[in-house]
């Protein structure tokens, strides 16, 4: 780290202790803007990199709700507005019983880069709250979505902070939040809540959009080496929307996708994976990946938690889907071992920093996440515009709006990287991307 940057690195940490994931998260893009504060001085002058550290507003509330058994339970919400430089903020909610104010924070940061990336008018946050939809009732759920937005309801709005989707949060929990804004605000506002099902507002390729995106960008990360993904091995981690999208895709660019996991453990198909039995097992029933095992056959392993890595089985590329630090150093150096030739993170952090180092040292192509897995937020993004305009496109439209975001960022990552001299490092080139953009926002709109 440029050892200008050493004193607003040590600010952070002393205003947000014990929160480990944002301190990474920041320390990743600190490591990254030596090169720019030395062309550009007067964003150190302007404290830019402190603003855009500190959030705009953090909220944290109450949320009581009752089960079926008729027992108040409590659970904690956040929302984090983060930056608003370029536009309302925008990023999903995550339910999930890890969620703490630090988590949201990375994610919300880590929003930041991402959202300006994607060249649409939109800033960074994120929330969400440690409950866990796993195992109850769609009743349940719908009374905890129900009083998750009585408070929710008066910081957010289609001009000031659009939430979506995240771990934990799909089309039935959208659907119940975005119900209970309505009912609260007397307002059909369709562009407060993106994510939405398509016969209320929501638009094509959504579901699919951050898995696709993030083989779009290994796509194009190996078209700069004259290569693709055809007849390339890969291996996905996470069974969510994001792992499953981006099987299907990588599978029609004629790849064979050979895993899947949950945090019960992961399957290995080495035919490839059957993504119609997975969609079923998943998507449908809700059950654990180990079902997908049984049901497919004696030729798929499945290893519970514990007992191996996905990381372990032999692959040519790797996606990384599931969740934050999930792929450390151990694993990377087991895919490079095994030949690997590029790593996307279609999840948020997924690649811990010594993983990362490891891929990058081996000259592996390595997308973060910022860049890799921005699809999502950019057709959310798509979704807003249909939603202002009351109109709806269709699904190849969307999808050729989407691929023609991607091969901006892709394009836009690797030629800040070589203007700031570091080539190749997709790392550094995200990070710089993004903080211009958003920098040159803060500069123009003063000091607020």
């Amino acid at each position: 780290m440029d050892e200008k940057l050493q004193p607003v690195r040590d600010a952070v940490v002393m205003r947000n202790p014990g929160e480990k994931e944002f301190i990474q998260a920041v320390d990743e893009v600190l490591e990254s803007l030596g090169p720019v504060i030395a062309r550009r001085p007067e964003l150190l002058e302007a404290s830019v990199i402190e603003r855009i550290c500190e959030p705009e507003r953090q909220i944290i509330f109450r949320v009581p709700w009752v089960d079926d058994q008729g027992k108040v339970q409590i659970n904690r919400g956040f929302r984090v507005e983060f930056n608003s430089a370029l536009g309302p903020y925008k990023g999903g909610l995550r339910f999930h019983p890890s969620v703490y104010l630090g988590i949201i924070k990375f994610l919300g940061f880590e929003q930041i880069f991402k959202n300006s990336l994607t060249g649409m008018p939109i800033g960074g946050g994120k929330g969400g709250s440690d409950f866990n939809p796993a195992g109850r009732s769609d009743e349940e759920v719908m009374r905890f979505c129900q009083s998750f937005m009585t408070e929710l309801y008066r910081h957010i709005g289609e001009y000031t902070d659009v939430p979506a989707g995240d771990i934990g949060v799909g089309g039935r929990e959208i659907g119940f939040l975005f119900g209970q804004y309505k009912r609260i605000t007397n307002r059909y506002e369709s562009g407060v809540l993106t994510g939405k099902g398509l016969s209320w507002g929501g638009s094509l390729v959504r579901t699919e959009a951050t898995g696709y995106g993030a083989v779009m960008f290994v796509q194009d990360m190996l078209a700069s080496r004259n290569d693709d993904l055809d007849g390339k091995t890969v291996s996905v981690s996470g069974s969510g929307n994001v792992a499953i999208y981006a099987t299907e895709l990588a599978q029609r660019f004629g790849a064979k996708v050979v895993t899947a996991s949950d945090s019960s453990g992961y399957i290995h198909d080495p035919n490839g994976i059957d993504l119609d039995l997975l969609k079923q097992v998943k998507d449908v029933e809700r059950a654990r990946i180990s079902e997908y095992a049984q049901r497919r056959g004696d030729s798929v392993k499945f290893i519970p938690v514990g007992k191996g890595s996905v990381w372990d089985i032999k692959a040519d590329v790797a996606l990384p889907c599931a969740t934050q630090n999930e792929l450390h150093g151990k694993d990377a150096k087991a895919l490079l071992s095994n030949g690997v030739v590029a790593v996307a993170e279609g999840a948020n952090m997924p690649t811990t920093a010594e993983a990362t180092r490891l891929f990058q040292s081996a000259d592996v192509l390595f997308a973060p996440g910022k860049a890799a897995n921005a699809g999502g937020v950019a057709t959310s993004a798509l979704e807003m515009q249909q939603n202002a305009s009351r109109d709806s496109w269709s699904f190849d439209y969307t999808y050729d709006r989407l691929r023609e975001i991607m091969r901006g960022i892709h394009d836009t990552c690797a030629e800040n990287a070589e203007e700031y001299g570091l080539p190749g490092n997709y790392v550094a080139g995200a990070n710089i991307s993004g903080f211009i953009k958003v920098a040159d926002a803060m500069l123009a709109q003063g000091v607020i």
